[in-house]
């Protein structure tokens, strides 16, 4: 299909409410409130939040789980609710719980998954996919026999045996190696080099920070920011200065009092500035002049772990589910 013909964005909600019904036990409870967030085809979309936020909710309404309380959701260009089974057709979703038939194979599971997608047996690609999440010596093996960090690549290719063109992963290194997190990622990267538009939500910055070309971040049911990576990191407009001194000093100089000065640990001056307030120079002049001396000096930018704090750590501690 030529590009012109496919939908600018792969998932679309607009006013996206979900609240959940009072219990004995509880009022009734808002998980979404209004919810806008469009998600571009092939792109990598980084869904953050603290627990509680709102996004397993967001996440399972598109894959059908959830039923919404308001709004609208597009998977694909199509709506949810006017085309639900051409819209689920267009989504894969890869849970964190680990939810298969122990006693099926790797090969029995995808070929199962594909059957319940009305996959013709000659377009089913079981071997393949094993191949591509690296199980195709556990083809044969019982499910129950895979390690924790085969049966979550186990999940990738069952969510991938329609070839649908978005792939959503829900935390899905959470409880993995190092490794296996790298593997992970570098398939993931395949995968949207070969066009899949992937949706990420994970409690690791840094792999959203490695992977993700967009980012949006959900406290309290609602979107606080979304915006390309490079953007969101440069909000905070501060840089942090760390000079270590050719000798340890006892305390932050009088010179750099005025300043948000402190002395890390290993014995380094960290001076924390926003742009276009004060220069690195005027600092460096000003250590100088407390007669201390720089052995080494380097500067630091915030990273993804700033933003999202600032955003969210200050907000109040509210939750949606």
């Amino acid at each position: 299909m030529p590009d012109a013909a496919l939908p600018e964005y792969a998932l679309e909600a607009e006013g996206l409410e979900k609240t959940y019904p009072a219990t004995r036990k509880r009022a009734a409870k808002p998980a979404l409130k209004g919810v806008d967030l469009k998600i571009r085809r092939g792109s990598i979309f980084g869904l953050l939040g603290p627990n509680g936020a709102g996004k397993s909710t967001f996440i399972n309404i598109f894959a059908g789980l959830t039923r919404k309380s308001g709004g609208a959701a597009r998977i694909w260009g199509m709506d949810i609710d006017k085309r639900p089974r051409d819209a689920r057709a267009a989504i894969g979703v890869v849970p964190q719980e680990i939810n298969m038939d122990v006693f099926f194979t790797p090969y029995e599971t995808l070929e199962l998954m594909a059957g319940f997608y009305g996959v013709p047996k000659a377009e089913r690609r079981s071997e393949e996919l094993l191949a591509a999440v690296g199980l195709s010596d556990q083809r044969n093996a019982y499910v129950r026999q895979l390690s924790g960090g085969m049966k979550r690549r186990l999940l990738v290719a069952k969510a991938m045996v329609h070839n649908p063109p978005v792939l959503v992963l829900d935390e899905p290194t959470a409880g993995v190696d190092i490794e296996l997190r790298r593997q992970l990622w570098d398939y993931v990267r395949g995968l949207n080099a070969r066009g899949v538009t992937i949706v990420l939500t994970t409690h690791y910055l840094e792999e959203a920070q490695e992977l993700c070309d967009e980012i949006a971040i959900i406290h309290q049911g609602a979107v606080v920011a979304c915006e390309p990576k490079e953007t969101m990191l440069k909000r905070l407009d501060r840089k942090t200065l760390v000079i270590e001194p050719a000798a340890p000093l006892a305390a932050v100089p009088e010179t750099l009092k005025g300043y948000d000065a402190v002395i890390r640990p290993d014995g380094a001056l960290a001076v924390t500035y926003r742009y276009g307030q004060v220069s690195v120079a005027e600092m460096i002049e000003r250590f100088h002049a407390s007669g201390a001396r720089i052995a080494d000096l380097r500067t630091e930018e915030p990273d993804l772990e700033d933003v999202f704090l600032s955003l969210t750590y200050n907000s109040g501690n509210g939750a949606a589910a």
